[in-house]
């Protein structure tokens, strides 16, 4: 899995002398142009993308199907799936596409899709409720938890915190880009091995100096958990967040468990980014655990960012620490612990994550005001183009 940098906060690497994708993220939260899209988050730009369309130009649902229709025309994306809802509470569903190349089947609608690092704010979440209940310290160090078990070339658990996990400020090193992306595809991986093969690489950089997307942050949060918790992250999310709310197309994966449970649109994959569509519905996630790993629908992601702004997960005071950001490039999106803002064309900003894994990009979030909206495409964008449409078509959903 890889995180991202520049446009889609990804990243490239090479292993082996040769270049390799990771599950994290392609255009996901912060990895390169390869993919293990699971462990990105939103996208975000360096670069001088252009912004998008104003609100005006694109009022009304008919802007959302429209924006859908050139991810798929103009994009090459398979399909397109869009979940709205209003200030009133009035939700809307879009569909573009085909939900299968080979069969030429419709795309279901609010089909069931990967949603990569979206997971990361379910993580956090729990560690969060964790720290309400006193169980865990924002500013505890990891070694208070897992004693000597974070050692490595400029790495020292004694010297990082729970917060620095959350917020990617750890200088943890990125496991996912030495993962090839047809190597995970039929491996399950415990956690503990995505952790060892981040700690034989050096340190990115000091705990708390500065920004960078690691899901090795996310997979110490995930043992954390399970750590002061006694049980399963999986349980522990289910119980806190997925039942409690009433997410009922959101799991997290058994061990083993390679298909989707319900409908969905089939997921496709390009590696090397200029290679042809593949299909990667079939996969075992295991290699994002508690920075990717979750499956859930766009009106569920709704829900669940929708409960987390209102307050119904978290007590204010660890919703505030949540919502305290850090900025990411020059392009406006801020990372908090686990949650981002991202600036609307309409003013003010949007909260959510986004996340990649081969197969499936997710982007989208809530507004202060109640407004809702969350874009599923079925292949990772490979391009600018592709990557600043996705981001258009959240925004013209939550300003039309």
């Amino acid at each position: 899995m890889r995180a991202r940098t520049g446009q889609n906060l990804r990243s490239s690497t090479r292993r082996d002398g040769r270049r390799r994708r990771a599950v994290s993220a392609a255009p996901a939260m912060a990895v390169g142009v390869m993919t293990l899209g699971v462990l990105a988050p939103p996208a975000a730009s360096d670069s001088a993308a252009p912004a998008p369309a104003p609100a005006a130009a694109a009022a009304g649902p008919d802007a959302v199907q429209r924006a859908l229709n050139t991810l798929v025309r103009d994009d090459g994306m398979p399909a397109a799936l869009a979940s709205v809802k209003d200030r009133n509470g009035r939700a809307r569903t879009y569909t573009a596409g085909v939900g299968d190349l080979t069969t030429g089947s419709k795309v279901p609608r609010d089909g069931q899709v990967r949603i990569g690092s979206n997971t990361k704010a379910f993580t956090a979440v729990v560690v969060l409720q964790l720290v309400g209940e006193g169980k865990i310290g924002l500013d505890a160090f990891v070694d208070t938890y897992l004693p000597g078990l974070v050692r490595g070339e400029g790495i020292d658990g004694s010297r990082i915190t729970v917060r620095q996990l959350l917020q990617h400020t750890s200088g943890l090193p990125e496991y996912g880009v030495h993962l090839d992306d047809d190597e995970i595809r039929n491996r399950y991986f415990e956690p503990r091995e995505l952790l060892d093969l981040a700690l034989e690489h050096p340190a990115d950089a000091e705990p708390g100096k500065t920004w960078g997307y690691s899901n090795t942050n996310y997979v110490l949060a995930g043992l954390i958990v399970q750590k002061v918790t006694g049980r399963p992250l999986a349980e522990e999310m289910d119980r806190r967040i997925i039942k409690r709310i009433g997410l009922r197309h959101t799991y997290f994966p058994a061990p083993g468990e390679m298909t989707l449970r319900e409908p969905h649109p089939r997921g496709y994959h390009r590696s090397p980014a200029d290679g042809p569509l593949r299909d990667f519905t079939e996969m075992d996630p295991s290699a994002g655990w508690a920075a990717g790993q979750l499956i859930s629908t766009n009106s569920d992601l709704n829900r669940f960012f929708t409960a987390l702004l209102a307050g119904r997960l978290l007590p204010a005071a660890q919703l505030a620490e949540m919502r305290t950001t850090v900025p990411v490039g020059t392009s406006g999106l801020r990372y908090g612990l686990g949650l981002t803002s991202r600036p609307l064309s309409c003013g003010g900003v949007y909260w959510g994550h986004g996340g990649d894994i081969a197969g499936y990009e997710t982007r989208g979030g809530v507004t202060d005001d109640g407004r809702a909206a969350n874009v599923a495409v079925t292949s990772i964008p490979t391009d600018e183009a592709a990557v600043r449409h996705v981001s258009e078509a959240v925004d013209r959903a939550l300003c039309g």
